[in-house]
């Protein structure tokens, strides 16, 4: 069953089990953490961070961004969650997936290299 709506909990440790409803949040470890909304069970991991997803809390609800794209995933499904809400989005051919995966890499390594290059400037 496709859920379109998400309740944020606050947590320390992510529970063991996982209630399908909630998307739950560990600012002590910077992890978002929920079913996959599509209903298939699977367990989404979404790390908190400036290269990884970004979490807004505006006192109410919750926002993850970029979208969800659960490529690993039989069920192959891909969301934006806005204010709580699941938002559907396209799915991605293998081909757009292995790209956008390529492109991400390697602005990863190129800041990588930026940064060594600086830190070896600095010394």
């Amino acid at each position: 069953m496709h859920m379109n709506k998400l309740e944020h909990v606050f947590v320390r440790t992510i529970p063991d089990v996982l209630d399908e409803k909630n998307l739950y949040i560990s600012l002590d470890y910077n992890t978002a953490v929920h079913s996959c909304a599509c209903g298939c069970g699977e367990e989404v991991v979404t790390p908190l961070s400036k290269k990884d997803w970004k979490l807004i809390y505006d006192g109410e609800s919750v926002s993850l961004s970029p979208s969800i794209g659960n490529w690993s995933y039989p069920c192959r499904s891909h969301y934006w969650i806005k204010e709580n809400t699941v938002k559907w989005a396209e799915s991605w051919s293998e081909e757009k997936v292995r790209s956008v995966r390529a492109e991400e890499n390697s602005k990863t390594n190129k800041s990588k290299g930026f940064f060594s290059i600086l830190k070896r400037i600095f010394k």
